[in-house]
Formats: structure tokens, sequence, C-alpha cells
């Protein structure tokens, strides 16, 4: 019972955690919720509850920030996107994931520390078909990496758009590919009825992790904003070479 308890705890407090860092940077969800809940759930339980937990804060960041989401930004990603993806599933099929990960992590890592520590540059100037690019890149790493909004918030960032401008880019976008995810786990019977109970019980956290993290978006400026997207990429990185080791 005493076991049963903590891991409904640590449970409840990585979702609470992962909601609210969701709710101030508009990604991460899925780093630091699964990061910890693979230590008290299944593989499966945690993908499932991964992408329907990270759909409803996307859906909801995506509704929240609808005054910055201009279709005209979007779709040069979600174009560019669907091929990488597609190429990278396989790609994976014969390439070996593990140095494909350590690849991206040492990127991750090592574009993370250089943006915290250089000098602030002038916004790249782009056309749509760098931002198609750019999506395609974004698609090919979600699909041999599972991080496939990675590379678009760095690309939004090297942009130089405002805060809303970059989540009501990347947010969107997250949507669709999650919901893909959630229809392929429910037409295959992936979900269990423990997984069901598990989601119900974690929505109440959800919601207020989610609630929070949306309060504290609305108090930090461009900058700030931007260190913690920073942090959370280098995070990101460290997270894969950790488990890569």
């Amino acid at each position: 019972m005493d076991d049963t308890v903590f891991q409904i705890a640590v449970y409840l407090s990585a979702t609470f955690i992962a909601a609210l860092v969701a709710g101030v940077t508009g990604f991460a969800f899925a780093l630091i919720a699964a990061s910890v809940w693979l230590h008290v759930l299944t593989p499966l339980e945690t993908v499932t509850l991964t992408v329907s937990y990270g759909l409803i804060v996307q859906g909801y960041g995506t509704w929240k920030l609808r005054h910055a989401l201009h279709w005209s930004r979007v779709w040069p990603f979600a174009i560019g996107g669907a091929p990488g993806a597609a190429l990278g599933a396989l790609v994976l099929q014969w390439a070996d994931p593990s140095l494909m990960r350590i690849g991206i992590a040492a990127f991750l890592v090592l574009y993370s520390i250089y943006s915290l520590v250089r000098p602030t540059l002038k916004p790249v100037q782009a056309g749509m078909g760098a931002d198609v690019v750019a999506g395609f890149l974004g698609g090919f790493v979600g699909g041999t990496a599972g991080f496939p909004g990675i590379l678009i918030v760095i690309w939004c960032d090297l942009r130089g758009w405002p805060k809303d401008i970059q989540r009501g880019v990347f947010q969107p976008l997250s949507v669709a590919l999650l919901a893909m995810s959630a229809t392929v786990l429910g037409a295959t019977g992936s979900i269990g009825i423990h997984t069901v109970q598990l989601f119900l019980l974690g929505l109440p956290v959800l919601a207020a992790g989610t609630w929070a993290g949306f309060a504290l978006y609305g108090r930090i400026d461009e900058a700030t904003f931007r260190r913690i997207v920073l942090m959370l990429l280098l995070a990101s990185g460290l997270f894969l070479l950790a488990s890569f080791w």
C-alpha cells in the first residue's frame, strides 16, 4: 500500500511540474513527465499518458494563444515535417538509433550552451522555403529520436520571433503530431483500463499545472522566455545523453 501511495505521489508530482513547464514554454511536457513516469509506470502507460496529456496541454496552449496563430506561418513547417518524419522512420529501420540520438543530443547541448553565453545576434532573415526545410529537419529528428518539435523551436528562436508568435507555430504542429499518435494508440487497442484510471486521476493536477504555467508565462519578458527555452533544450540534450549511457 505504501509503495502504491508513493508511486501515485511521484506520478502526480511529475504531472504537475511537466504541465507547469509546458504552460510556461509551450513544450517539454514529454521530456519532463516521461523521465519520471518511467520509474513508476510501464513504458506503454507512459507513452499513452504522454500523448493524451500532451494533446490537452498543447491544445489548450494553442487556443489560449490563438491571437498569435497565423496559418501562413504554420503550414510551411507542416508541409516539410510530414515527409521529414516519414524519411526519419525509414532511416531508423537501418540506421543505429543510438548513434543518431547521441548526435542530436550533442548538437542540442552545444547549441544551447553557445546560445546562452553568446551575445544576442540579429534575427535570421529567411523566407517560406527555409521554414519548409526547418519543418523537414524537425520531422526527421522526430522520426529518428522522438523529439519532433526541438529543431522547430530552435528555428523560431533564430528567426527572432516574439514568444507568442513562436508558440503560435510549434504548438499547433505539436497538436497535429500528438493527434496522429493518439489515433494510432486508440486504433491498436493500446489503452488499458488502468491507464484510463491514471489519466482521470491526473487530470486535476494537469489542469492546475497548466494554469499556473500560463500565469507565469504572462509575467515573463522575451529575454527570460528565451533563456528558459534554451535551458530546456540543454536539458533535452543532457537527457538524451544520459539515456544513451
